[in-house]
């Protein structure tokens, strides 16, 4: 069974997406704008699968992480290996997102920091519900570790385990590389949609960064 992107179109009418590059300040504003506007926060990686529904042979990617045999062979991966396990994992996680927010958007508003790409992005909101941010390449990869997310900690103690940790940092760091390309910024960048980039990590411009995006979604005139 399909349904039209038009249907599906209708039902998330309450729903503001953003999307974009890694340390464009996503998750940040999805925060910010939840708290100052009273909507339901749907943070980077939220929980939208249902239980006992993956498989391996039809969600590979989702259901990655029970067929390795351990995390060397996680941070061991090649760049190519690592783009396509993140693509293939947005992918499969589209079904998901989209019926939860179905769901979730009925009774209140929703802003998303979605992992939906821009062609369906296109098909299923209008121009004032998506939101694009970028940065460059370099922050995602030479600040990845600067922040002291849990996840982030466990991973470099992985690494710094590795046989030659040297080099399982740098193939790491490549990886890093690979998922936020130039071509990957450019397919956001020309996609179309209401888009800001951050280019100054020093200066604060959450702020700024706030209204500009309260306005597009029109949650203030």
């Amino acid at each position: 069974m399909e349904i039209n992107n038009s249907i599906i179109k209708h039902y998330l009418k309450n729903v503001f997406f953003i999307n974009g590059t890694a340390y464009a300040g996503k998750s940040t504003m999805v925060k910010l704008l939840a708290e100052k506007y009273g909507l339901l926060c749907c943070g980077e990686n939220y929980d939208c699968i249902p239980e006992n529904i993956l498989t391996p042979e039809k969600y590979p990617n989702l259901c990655y992480f029970q067929t390795i045999t351990d995390w060397q062979e996680f941070i061991g991966r090649t760049p190519r290996e690592y783009s396509n396990w993140i693509t293939g994992t947005s992918r499969e996680l589209v079904e998901f997102e989209i019926s939860y927010l179905m769901s979730a958007s009925q009774t209140q508003r929703v802003i998303v920091d979605t992992n939906i790409p821009p062609e369906i992005l296109h098909e299923i909101a209008d121009y004032n519900q998506v939101a694009v941010m970028l940065s460059p390449q370099s922050m995602s990869v030479e600040q990845f570790f600067d922040r002291e997310d849990e996840d982030k900690v466990f991973l470099k103690a992985q690494i710094a385990l590795a046989e030659n940790p040297e080099k399982a940092m740098a193939n790491f760091l490549a990886c890093l590389s690979e998922i936020n390309n130039r071509r990957v910024y450019d397919n956001w960048a020309t996609s179309g949609f209401f888009t800001v980039v951050r280019e100054n990590t020093e200066a604060d411009t959450k702020a700024e960064t706030l209204e500009l995006l309260a306005k597009h979604f029109n949650l203030i005139s």
